[in-house]
């Protein structure tokens, strides 16, 4: 099913996301949905609470496959490197964010198995972007970083 991409102003995008305690099948049919609502809008990565939900739930494909992961934790990462990004809650924004070239990320799968993964380039870069959705966290909070860093 189809769900509504939430835009910049929608209070649900400020609003971290909360732990989800147990994988069942309303947790899948929301993966299914959140895929599809990506894909329609020719998106790479969608957090849960894009599509007003504040679980903490994301879905990356970046062209080698869907990942979809449940819980997710970045437990380690690198030096940033700076490049430009955009979001599906802020259409037609483009803005220059600093994320680790090289992630790695736990959570659990969308069976409730423990996951672990390792990813670099876009790849790493999409999971940072979602992590961050569930953390209240949008990409023009970076471009107003760097203006002041810049000013």
């Amino acid at each position: 099913m189809l769900r509504r991409i939430r835009t910049d102003g929608d209070p649900v995008l400020r609003t971290c996301a909360r732990e989800v305690k147990e994988v069942d099948e309303y947790v899948r049919r929301l993966i299914d949905d959140m895929l599809e609502t990506m894909r329609a809008a020719s998106g790479v990565g969608l957090a849960a609470n894009q599509v007003g939900l504040l679980r903490r739930i994301i879905v990356v494909d970046v062209g080698a496959g869907v990942v979809a992961v449940i819980n997710p934790e970045i437990t380690a990462c690198g030096e940033g490197e700076k490049a430009e990004e955009g979001c599906l809650s802020l259409p037609g924004q483009r803005v220059p964010v600093k994320r680790a070239p090289r992630i790695e990320l736990r959570g659990l799968d969308r069976d409730g198995q423990p996951l672990v993964l390792s990813a670099e380039g876009l790849f790493a870069r999409a999971l940072q972007h979602e992590v961050d959705h569930l953390n209240g966290i949008l990409i023009k909070d970076y471009r107003e970083e760097w203006i002041v860093r810049d000013e």
